[in-house]
């Protein structure tokens, strides 16, 4: 055998090695996937140790929910996490499972919405799950029906469909604990109202079961009904934000003020003001009674620092005007037919003097 053709052998079989090596690196890295299996192995018994999740889409909604204690935090708002939305995705996640394998090819991830991110173009979103020795990023794209949908290990080229079917949000104001307070109508005996602009007045009743009175009205006019003021009083009944901001409003704002009191002695005070598209409130709360003590510490630890937007029907319903309140006027008498003013008559011409002979 000639020396080239023992060198081209030896090519061969050191090429055909290193071909092993490499399949068998990739099989290692890529595990076999089999409908059924969990698309994220270790999260389900793992829950409980996440510290941190982060979402992310290509357009840079982001939201990123820290463990802090026994609770979490939203860090763009630095306001407590919704708990058991929290927990919901992440046991949905330790419990996705493969349907079946989609496409490997780049070019065909944006049909299931499961390309990179990092393209503003992109439809699905990012999730890292982290745990202090763990992390998991998928990407959660399309969905296929009601039960199902697209993802993607983001290290990994392997599309699949899996199941359950995802829900993900990765705006900050989709995570943020909604209630901030809630005083039942029944609870309120004052209502006292100084809006901005428009009349100030005082709603008041003397029971929890009694209508109230509304002074002072404008002369001649009267509430539309006996319980005319009954929705004011019902303005912080299950009262929840939509987003919050920190620091108070500007010292040169247009602030309307509403207080609420209880019979049972918690005052609360809210300063609402208009920026733009938000309605917004600043609160604070009082006791004058022993056994509001405590729940007005609470509040005025929740609510201390902060503005908080909330639907605009809220606003409306919390510095309603003294006008909606009453019975509207009657309409003025339409004008009589008939001719204009009467024309006055020409004076009558003076008489010549004739003078003496």
């Amino acid at each position: 055998m000639s020396g080239r053709r023992v060198m081209l052998l030896l090519a061969a079989g050191v090429a055909l090695v290193a071909f092993a090596i490499w399949l068998s690196s990739r099989r290692h890295l890529e595990r076999t996937v089999n409908a059924g299996d969990l698309v994220l192995p270790g999260l389900e018994r793992s829950v409980n140790s996440v510290t941190s999740l982060r979402l992310r889409r290509g357009d840079d909604t982001h939201t990123t929910l820290n463990k802090e204690g026994s609770g979490w935090l939203v860090a763009e708002r630095s306001w407590p996490a919704d708990v058991s939305k929290l927990r919901k995705l992440l046991l949905d996640l330790g419990a996705l499972t493969i349907v079946e394998e989609k496409t490997r090819l780049p070019a065909n991830y944006p049909a299931l919405g499961v390309e990179d991110v990092n393209s503003p173009k992109a439809s699905g979103t990012l999730i890292e799950i982290i745990a202090p020795t763990t992390r998991w990023p998928i990407i959660i794209g399309k969905s296929s029906s009601a039960k199902s949908g697209y993802v993607r290990l983001a290290d990994a080229p392997q599309s699949l469909l899996a199941a359950p079917l995802l829900s993900v949000d990765a705006d900050p104001k989709g995570w943020l604990v909604r209630e901030l307070v809630d005083v039942p109508s029944k609870r309120v005996r004052e209502v006292e109202e100084k809006p901005a602009s428009g009349p100030a007045f005082r709603a008041a009743r003397d029971q929890p079961d009694g209508n109230f009175t509304v002074s002072p009205l404008p002369k001649g006019r009267e509430l539309f009904g006996p319980g005319a003021a009954e929705p004011l009083a019902g303005a912080l009944t299950a009262l929840t934000l939509d987003d919050v901001r920190k620091g108070a409003p500007a010292g040169d704002a247009a602030l309307s003020h509403a207080v609420f009191r209880t019979f049972d002695g918690l005052d609360v005070d809210v300063a609402g003001r208009k920026d733009g598209a938000h309605t917004l409130l600043a609160l604070s709360a009082r006791s004058t009674q022993p056994a509001t003590a405590p729940e007005a510490e609470k509040l005025n630890a929740r609510f201390q620092g902060w503005e908080f937007e909330i639907p605009d029907y809220k606003y409306t319903a919390l510095f309603t005007p003294l006008e909606d309140l009453l019975k509207k006027p009657p309409p003025l008498p339409p004008k009589k037919p008939g001719a204009s003013a009467k024309k006055s008559s020409p004076a009558a011409a003076p008489v010549p003097t004739v003078p003496a002979r």
